[in-house]
């Protein structure tokens, strides 16, 4: 297939359409109004598109020098284990390797790593976990 690859922000309602198909926010802890405030505060976004239908769409938050971290990589269930996670991360890493960002960092959902490691990825030492802190009231 020909596939359109975008580096702008998709259109409020196709996020949301493609965002709703991961259950990412089964809690309901943000609006889509706060989501999608959320990525158009990326320093890079990359959307796919099968037509006019969004089918892909990654993103990375930085401080374009040092810190880097790639997030919300998302395929539309229809389209798995078709590439398009693969183009979306391409698109993301040659963005990175344009702007000389040294160190790139992800969290991946469980049972995920194989796929990023394909891409040069590296679990952290368990020695030195990542951690996070989960503020909900």
């Amino acid at each position: 297939m020909d596939y359109k690859l975008s580096d702008k922000n998709p259109s409020f309602d196709e996020y949301q359409t493609l965002h709703k198909t991961t259950g990412w926010n089964a809690k309901e802890l943000y609006t889509y109004d706060q989501l999608y405030q959320a990525i158009c505060n990326s320093w890079c976004s990359i959307s796919i598109y099968d037509g006019t239908a969004l089918i892909g769409y990654g993103r990375i938050i930085s401080d374009g020098i040092y810190q880097t971290f790639i997030c919300d990589v998302m395929v539309h269930p229809d389209y798995k284990r078709q590439g398009i996670g693969t183009k979306v991360m391409e698109a993301l890493l040659s963005h990175c390797k344009r702007q000389e960002i040294k160190w790139i960092q992800l969290s991946c959902a469980k049972g995920k790593q194989q796929f990023y490691q394909k891409l040069g990825f590296a679990e952290r030492d368990p020695g030195a976990p990542g951690m996070m802190l989960f503020m909900v009231k």
